[in-house]
């Protein structure tokens, strides 16, 4: 399906500089109204997430092509092209792409977030503004503390211990208008494709 902007309006698909991922929104959490959040993932070799959890969102990980590396709890699966696995609220989980050529995978998130739209939009707008690593990790313990805040995205572990230092350093970017900036510069504008 390639997703095409009507003018003045944010992009379908986005793609990440330094990493070459690519996420195209199918359905948006406003056009569910509210019911569902759907995306389409090109996952490059190499690439996933950290270990972590959500409090309220459910994430249901269909694959289309490749193998897609999940991790749920202590185990490990790996989804083929048209294997489907749905990770609960408070599951702390992850995935990867274990192979050598992209994963291409669809994952649905309910209840539909816009915050978890809203902190794609600004990573690959970071990235795409040099202010990420070479992993494509913000630069700024701010802006990924908004990031997670907006996506319901928390971290299990000894990296928990952070949580009351991002909570401070989110509700500081609220006040200070940066979390507003971040979200006006990254999700409000037309960005060219």
């Amino acid at each position: 399906m390639t997703a095409t902007p009507i003018a003045g309006s944010l992009p379908r698909t986005i793609v990440n500089p330094v990493i070459q991922d690519r996420v195209t929104f199918i359905e948006t959490s406003k056009e569910t109204g509210g019911a569902y959040t759907s995306v389409s993932v090109r996952l490059m070799p190499g690439g996933g997430t950290p270990l972590h959890f959500h409090k309220i969102l459910t994430e249901t990980f269909t694959v289309s092509a490749g193998v897609l590396g999940l991790q749920a709890g202590k185990e490990a699966r790996y989804l083929q092209a048209e294997d489907t696995f749905t990770v609960r609220p408070g599951t702390i989980h992850r995935f990867f792409n274990p192979g050598n050529e992209p994963v291409v995978f669809q994952t649905l998130i309910t209840p539909g977030c816009e915050g978890f739209e809203r902190s794609l939009r600004i990573l690959y707008g970071l990235a795409t503004d040099g202010l990420t690593n070479k992993k494509a990790m913000p630069r700024s313990l701010t802006h990924l503390a908004i990031i997670a805040h907006i996506s319901d995205m928390h971290s299990p572990g000894l990296l928990s211990m952070l949580a009351p230092l991002m909570r401070r350093l989110t509700r500081k970017a609220q006040q200070s208008g940066e979390m507003e900036a971040l979200i006006s510069r990254y999700c409000s504008e037309a960005i060219p494709e």
